[in-house]
């Protein structure tokens, strides 16, 4: 992918967001300088309420089966995705079948719900939301979590601006690039990071790098915090 190709893709532009970056910081010059240009693909998803509900399907389980699951849910919509009102519609034995577990029928079903009271957002309200009305508004569903909004955010808006600091992913890479022999505490991260603002979305992305770069030699740092949260195995990691 080149460079025009990419920004096609993104919602701001990534090489100004290279040059902001590598002036604020030395070690993130470097690393962006070793894995190359920020791109990757924004999801697809056709609403908010897809979105969510795909990342329901995925959490706690690995990419392979999550896959052949959602698609057995998709298959239980008249045309394509099941719409919520098709979800309330739906039998517990029927998504039971599906591969969902009751925890995440019940995720679904309050999902359906509330995009149907319209507390979940149509996509293109979405767009117009901040980052922090988006997180409060959505974490309000069952099973969604800040983590999983912050994904949608990112992968989903393309905001440039997310910092996910409760990732694992991008807490080991900012201890493996700037030397710590600890993973970082929530905090300390978000602190470190106000000087990737207003790009830490793009700074994130090479954290997430870093730990593809460091291989077997990452996994020697002390863990003292942070939980690993769960979406499609490869989303820390994604080009």
């Amino acid at each position: 992918m080149n460079a025009s190709e990419s920004k096609l893709l993104l919602p701001f532009d990534h090489v100004e967001a290279h040059a902001f970056l590598a002036r604020a910081d030395e070690r993130l010059k470097a690393l962006i300088e070793r894995v190359g240009a920020f791109q990757f693909k924004l999801d697809e998803c056709d609403s908010v309420y897809e979105s969510l509900l795909e990342a329901i399907v995925y959490q706690s389980i690995s990419g392979k089966a999550a896959a052949t699951i959602f698609e057995r849910v998709r298959a239980l919509g008249s045309n394509g995705c099941p719409k919520p009102e098709e979800i309330l519609r739906t039998r517990t034995q029927m998504l039971r079948k599906a591969g969902l577990s009751k925890a995440k029928i019940l995720a679904a079903k309050d999902l359906a719900k509330k995009t149907i009271d319209g507390i979940v957002p149509t996509l293109a309200e979405a767009e117009k939301m901040s980052n922090e009305e988006l997180i409060t508004r959505l974490i309000s569903v069952r099973g969604i979590g800040a983590w999983t909004v912050e994904m949608f955010l990112i992968f989903r808006l393309g905001r440039p601006d997310v910092l996910p600091i409760h990732d694992y992913g991008v807490q080991k890479g900012y201890a493996l690039t700037y030397g710590k022999r600890r993973i970082p505490k929530p905090k300390e991260l978000l602190k470190f990071g106000e000087r990737w603002r207003p790009y830490r979305t793009v700074a994130s992305w090479y954290m997430w790098r870093a730990v593809q770069l460091a291989g077997k030699d990452g996994r020697k740092l002390t863990k003292t915090t942070g939980k690993r949260a769960h979406r499609k195995p490869g989303e820390a990691a994604r080009s």
